[in-house]
């Protein structure tokens, strides 16, 4: 028996049937009905079918793949809620989540998540990854690594989550990059999955299904479920994907310093905008990356991002809404948000918009509501983008060095300020040097991040906590003199 093991037909059948096979002599009918049972058992009861394959070679294909429903996939796009709810679709569980404190609208982690589960009775294992758009390289390193070693040995489906009206062809050059730190051809392993019930019609879109060799499926994720015959049109996709690429999968690219589609010589700026209602934010970020792709939201109570390359720096900009005179859980909710958006780096500046003139109440108000939400600590790193749509006058400039009200505004933001023409653009590299430099004399404390708006809000309920304990003595020691009086 042993020597007939070893023929090389035979051992070529039992690997097809991937080691399926029973050693013995005289079974009985009822001994052997079991042993075929145990197998229909461990097989979970698929069966075979009479499909025709197109394609003469993806039996063979998928031979040398193993279990070609072994998805190990991660999601990669912009929004938190549509990569939450594909992954829990995909999954068949809930454990994505984005939820913070009380609400979905807050990012729930900087980081990429994993969640394990089934479908269709083939374990699929998904990550979800946080928006690396505006990362370092060395970061970005940091969050691929991490998603082949969620994923081990590594992806085999990676999904480009996209909604057409909102993909820029910086979005696609920020993917493409991103992919490149995978090896060997990442567009061999991805898939556009077309968020909206939107027409692809903008050329950054087209662009991006041609480097995935057309592979794309439009999924209506608007609300928290798909259909099954879109479900199930999408795992066929992806199979037949990891089928075709015979089951490889993807590693981590050590050796891509270049950086040949970004060229960043510089790490990334991460600035938030803020100012009240109509003072004019988006028109500043608009001037500030050189086109109209920043447009206002239909929900302007929502933080904004949008990025591009500026002066070759690569550029995060976040339009934060105006926060006066709101709901303080609305207030937190969308400062965590901002501060998420940054992450893991940090904000490098807050930019307070104002248009050369006098101040009003809201003006102050915003300030006021920003400096109270993330502590005094906000003031080194706050600064103030005056705005005009000509060339700035010596008019201008005098005007804001003798407003009273103005120069009392400047000294809480350290005397840090710049007179924008919004239509010109050419004072853009003076902003992007007074941050730098501002970064530089902070030196160690040079971004703000969450940690430091915790900080800043646990040292104000220690504060809060010592006045109302103060305030609850002072009756008492007062009510117990009265008395000896």
């Amino acid at each position: 028996m042993e020597e007939y093991m070893q023929n090389q037909q035979l051992k070529e059948i039992i690997h097809r049937c991937r080691q399926k096979m029973v050693i013995g002599h005289n079974y009985e009918q009822k001994q052997l009905l079991m042993v075929i049972g145990e197998m229909v058992k461990n097989s979970k009861e698929e069966h075979v079918t009479r499909r025709v394959l197109k394609d003469p070679t993806a039996a063979a294909q998928c031979e040398h793949a193993g279990d070609a429903h072994q998805l190990r996939i991660v999601m990669f796009g912009k929004s938190e809620d549509k990569k939450t709810t594909l992954g829990n679709i995909l999954t068949g569980k809930r454990d994505f989540t984005t939820s913070l404190f009380s609400t979905s609208r807050i990012i729930s982690s900087k980081h990429c998540d994993v969640v394990k589960g089934s479908w269709n009775s083939k374990p699929v294992t998904v990550v979800r990854t946080s928006d690396l758009s505006s990362l370092s390289v060395e970061s970005l390193r940091k969050e691929i690594q991490k998603c082949v070693e969620l994923c081990s040995p590594g992806p085999n489906v990676l999904l480009l989550l996209v909604k057409p009206s909102d993909f820029t062809e910086e979005d696609r050059k920020t993917l493409k990059f991103i992919l490149s730190l995978f090896l060997p051809d990442a567009f061999k392993h991805s898939m556009i999955i077309l968020t909206h019930d939107e027409k692809p019609n903008n050329k950054a879109v087209e662009r991006l299904i041609t480097d995935c060799k057309q592979r794309k499926v439009r999924v209506n994720l608007d609300r928290n479920e798909i259909s099954s015959d879109d479900l199930k049109k999408m795992t066929e996709e992806m199979e037949k994907l990891v089928c075709d690429n015979k089951a490889e999968y993807l590693t981590l690219n050590k050796e891509n310093d270049s950086m040949p589609v970004l060229n960043r010589p510089t790490p990334s700026l991460n600035l938030v905008l803020f100012g009240r209602r109509g003072a004019g934010k988006t028109s500043a970020v608009n001037a500030i990356l050189g086109k109209e792709r920043f447009r206002p939201k239909a929900n302007s109570s929502e933080c904004v991002r949008n990025q591009g390359e500026v002066s070759g720096r690569w550029v995060s900009l976040v339009e934060l809404p105006a926060l006066c005179g709101k709901a303080q859980q609305e207030v937190m909710e969308e400062s965590f948000r901002c501060i998420s958006l940054c992450e893991p780096e940090g904000v490098h500046a807050f930019i307070l918009v104002l248009p050369v003139g006098h101040l009003t109440d809201e003006d102050k108000g915003e300030l006021q509501t920003i400096q109270d939400t993330f502590s005094s600590r906000v003031n080194d790193f706050t600064m103030i983008l005056f705005t005009v749509d000509s060339d700035p006058t010596d008019g201008d400039v005098k005007f804001i060095e003798n407003d009273r009200n103005i120069q009392e505004l400047l000294q809480s933001c350290g005397g840090r300020y710049v007179v924008l023409n919004i239509k010109e653009r050419k004072q853009i590299p003076e902003l992007l040097k007074k941050v730098e430099k501002s970064i530089s004399e902070r030196g160690i404390r040079s971004c703000y991040t969450i940690n430091t708006l915790i900080h800043g809000i646990t040292e104000k309920m220690s504060i809060l906590q010592a006045e109302v304990k103060k305030f609850r003595t002072e009756p008492a020691l007062t009510g117990k003199n009265k008395f000896k009086l």
